[in-house]
C-alpha cells in the first residue's frame, strides 16, 4: 500500500486557545493528519509573543508567508497552528510544522495557559525549537521558565505505576533542543576565546556553584533544560534587516535582507531537514500522522479534564485504536488479494498456495501498524477472520465446482441420453456401446480442465447414478453369454469401487491440505510474532542507550565544572539505567542464542515478553 501524504497550501489551526483559556482540537486539522499514513518528523517553535517564531517557519516551509500570529490573524486566533508538506529530504515522510501562539503575552493573563500550551509542544514535537531575542541571559532562561514545570505536567507513567522521580525519564522520550537566539548583537567569544553557537549554549547552561535560595533559582531552568534534553543545539540570527523595515521582513526580497541572517536561516533549515527525526513515542514506534492526530485528541482531552497528560495512557489508547485498524487493514489485503489472484472454481493447490501467499502478506501489513498488542489478542482477532474467510471461500469453491462439473457432465451425455430414450443401448451390444459412449463422457470430464476441488466426488456420484442403468441394459443384452454379463457385471462393481476410492483420496488429500495449512499458518503467526518482538527489543535498548549516553555525558560535565555533589547525585539514575540496560542485552542474548525458531509456540512467545517486561 503506497503511504500517503496531504499538500496543504495553508496552515490550519490544531489546538485552539479559546479565549475563556479552554483548549480545542480543530476538527479540520484531525482529518487532515487522519490522511497521513507516513512517518512525521514533527518540528514545533515556542517563544515569547512578537518574537519572530513564523518567519522560520514559513522558511521550513519552503514559503515566504503562511503561519503568522501578528496582525493577519484575528487576536481571538491562538493556540498552535499545523502546517504538513512533503518532508524536503526523507521521501515517503511527512514534514508536520507547530507554530504555537507567543508566550507571556500580557493580555492573555494566564501563566497556566501559557505552561499547557508549552507543554503540548514539547508532548508533539520530534524537535522543539526555542525562539527568543538578544542573549541567552540569566533573563532570557527565566523567561524558559515553563519547563521547571513539565514534571507538574507531564506523567511519562499511568497513576498506578508511577514514581515520584518520573522526570528521570523524560530524556528518553523529550524532543531534540533547539536554541534560536534572534537579533543577536554579539559575538561569539568566551572570555576572548572565539566559540560555536552550541558552546554558547552550553556555556550559558553552566551551573551556579553555591547554595541559598538564588542559586537554587538560577541553576533550576538549566538543569532541567539539561536533564530532560538529550540532544541540544544552538542557531544565533543576526537582525534581517533595519529596525524600521522589521514589519515587512515578509514581504521583502532576499537581497533586501541581511546576508549573515540568510546564511543562518539557511544552516538552520538544514539542520532541520536532514538532523531532526521521526516522531516517536514510549517503545520506539514510529508515529505517523494519524497517530499524531489521536496523541493530540489524547493529551487535549485529558488537559480540558482537569488531568495531566500521561505518555504511557496515550500509548494504549492509541494502541487500541491503531490495532483495531490493523486488523481491518490486513483483513482487507487478505481479502483482496485473494478476490484478484483466486478465480473460482480453483484447484485446492492453486486455492491454498495463494491462501498463504496473502495470509502471510495480510500478518506483515498488520505487524506494520500494529504496536502493544499484549497478549496478541488483536493479531489473534485477524488470524481468526482470516480463517473464517478462507474457510467461506472453500466452501463456496467446493459448491461451485460441484455445479461446475454437474454441468460438464449433463452436457457431455447428451447424446447419451439421446440414444438412451431412442432405444439404441437395447439391441444386441447394446452394453458395449453403451459402456463406449460412457467412458468416452468419462475421458472427457477429465479432460475438461478448471472443474475445482470436487472433480472425483461429482464423478463418483455420476457412476453411481448411472449403476442401475448399465445393470439394466447388461440384463437385456441378449448378445453376451450368461458368462460375459457375469464377468462385465464385476467389472461394474471394480469401475465403481474405482471411481469411489479415488473420490477417498481426494477427500483424504484435501483434509491433509488443510491441516498443512494449519500448521503453516501456525508457523507464519509464530514467525512474526518473534520478529515483532526482536523489534520491540531493539528499540527499548534503544532507548536506554540513548538514555544512559545522556547522563553519562551530563555526569561528565558536571565532573569537569567541579559539581562532584551534583555528579554523585546522578550516578543513582545511571545505575538504573545501566541495570536495565543489562537486562535488554541479557533479553537480546537469550533471541539470538535460542535463535529464530525461539518462539515454536505461542506460550513460548509470551513467556518471552514475560522475561522482556520484567527486566
Amino acid at each position: 500500500m503506497a503511504s500517503n501524504t496531504v499538500a496543504m497550501p495553508a496552515p490550519v489551526c490544531l489546538i485552539e486557545n479559546s479565549s475563556t483559556g479552554q483548549l480545542h482540537v480543530n476538527q479540520q486539522a484531525l482529518e487532515i493528519l487522519s490522511q497521513i499514513d507516513q512517518p512525521v518528523v514533527v518540528v514545533a517553535i515556542v517563544g515569547l509573543y512578537r518574537t519572530g517564531k513564523s518567519y522560520l517557519m514559513n522558511k521550513l516551509a519552503g514559503k515566504r508567508s503562511g503561519f503568522s500570529l501578528g496582525a493577519t490573524i484575528q487576536s481571538h486566533t491562538k493556540g498552535i497552528w499545523m502546517w504538513c508538506v512533503p518532508h524536503p529530504c526523507k521521501p515517503g515522510h511527512t514534514l508536520v510544522l507547530l507554530d504555537t501562539e507567543g508566550l507571556g503575552d500580557v493580555e492573555k493573563g494566564d501563566q497556566k495557559n501559557d505552561c499547557w500550551i508549552f507543554a503540548l509542544a514539547v508532548l508533539l514535537s520530534s524537535t522543539l525549537v526555542y525562539n527568543s531575542r538578544g542573549t541567552i541571559d540569566n533573563n532570557a532562561l527565566e523567561n524558559l521558565q515553563y519547563v521547571t514545570e513539565l514534571t507538574d505536567l507531564i506523567k511519562v507513567k499511568s497513576q498506578d505505576s508511577a514514581s515520584d522521580e518520573e522526570d528521570i525519564h523524560f530524556v528518553r522520550y523529550f524532543p531534540q533542543f533547539i536554541w534560536a537566539v534572534r537579533d543577536f548583537t554579539l559575538e561569539l567569544k568566551i572570555e576572548g576565546v572565539s566559540v560555536s553557537a552550541d558552546e554558547y549554549l552550553e556555556h550559558a547552561l553552566s551551573l551556579k556553584k553555591g547554595f541559598g535560595k538564588k542559586v537554587s533559582e538560577y541553576n533550576l531552568p538549566r538543569e532541567c533544560i539539561r536533564r530532560y534534553f538529550p540532544t541540544r543545539r544552538c542557531f544565533v540570527f543576526v537582525a534581517p534587516t533595519a529596525g524600521e523595515n522589521m514589519s515587512r521582513v515578509e514581504s521583502m526580497e532576499e537581497n533586501e535582507l541581511s546576508a549573515t541572517f540568510l546564511q543562518a536561516v539557511k544552516q538552520f533549515c538544514e539542520y532541520i531537514f536532514t538532523q531532526s527525526t521521526v516522531k516517536t513515542i514510549k517503545g520506539g514506534h514510529k508515529v505517523t500522522g494519524r497517530m499524531l492526530g489521536s496523541l493530540v485528541s489524547t493529551y487535549v482531552d485529558t488537559i480540558s479534564s482537569g488531568s495531566v497528560p500521561c505518555l504511557d495512557n496515550a500509548v494504549l489508547a492509541m494502541a487500541q485504536i491503531e490495532n483495531k485498524a490493523a486488523v481491518q487493514q490486513g483483513l482487507a489485503v487478505y481479502q483482496k488479494g485473494m478476490e484478484q489472484s483466486v478465480q473460482i472454481p480453483v484447484t485446492r493447490d492453486r486455492m491454498s498456495e495463494q491462501h498463504g501467499k496473502w495470509e502471510k502478506q495480510a500478518l506483515e501489513t498488520f505487524m506494520k501498524r500494529s504496536f502493544k498488542d499484549d497478549g496478541h489478542i488483536h493479531q489473534k482477532t485477524l488470524a481468526d477472520q482470516i480463517i473464517s474467510h478462507y474457510a467461506e471461500l472453500v466452501k463456496h469453491n467446493d459448491d461451485v465446482s460441484i455445479e461446475t462439473c454437474n454441468k460438464v457432465l449433463v452436457d457431455l451425455s447428451v447424446q447419451m441420453s439421446h440414444n438412451l430414450q431412442q432405444g439404441v443401448y437395447a439391441t444386441p451390444g447394446g452394453y458395449k456401446l453403451y459402456c463406449e459412449d460412457r467412458d468416452h463422457v468419462v475421458q472427457q470430464f477429465r479432460a475438461t480442465p478448471n472443474k475445482g476441488t470436487k472433480a472425483e466426488d461429482v464423478l463418483d456420484q455420476f457412476l453411481k447414478q448411472k449403476k442401475i442403468e448399465a445393470a439394466s441394459i447388461l440384463l437385456a443384452d441378449q448378445k453376451l453369454t450368461e458368462n460375459e454379463k457375469q464377468i462385465a457385471s464385476e467389472r461394474e462393481h471394480a469401475l465403481q469401487m474405482e471411481q469411489q476410492n479415488k473420490a477417498m483420496e481426494e477427500e483424504t488429500r484435501q483434509m491433509k491440505c488443510t491441516l498443512e495449512e494449519e500448521q503453516r499458518s501456525r508457523a507464519e503467526n509464530e514467525r512474526q510474532m518473534e520478529l515483532k518482538l526482536q523489534e520491540e527489543i531493539e528499540n527499548g535498548r534503544k532507548e536506554h542507550e540513548r538514555a544512559l549516553e545522556s547522563k553519562l555525558k551530563e555526569q561528565e560535565e558536571l565532573m569537569k565544572k567541579g559539581f562532584e555533589e551534583k555528579a554523585t547525585m546522578l550516578q543513582e539514575e545511571i545505575s538504573q539505567l545501566k541495570k536495565e540496560s543489562k537486562s535488554w542485552l541479557d533479553v537480546t542474548k537469550t533471541l539470538l542464542e535460542t535463535g529464530l525458531g525461539v518462539c515454536n509456540s505461542v506460550l513460548q512467545y509470551k513467556a518471552m515478553r514475560s522475561l522482556m517486561k520484567r527486566k
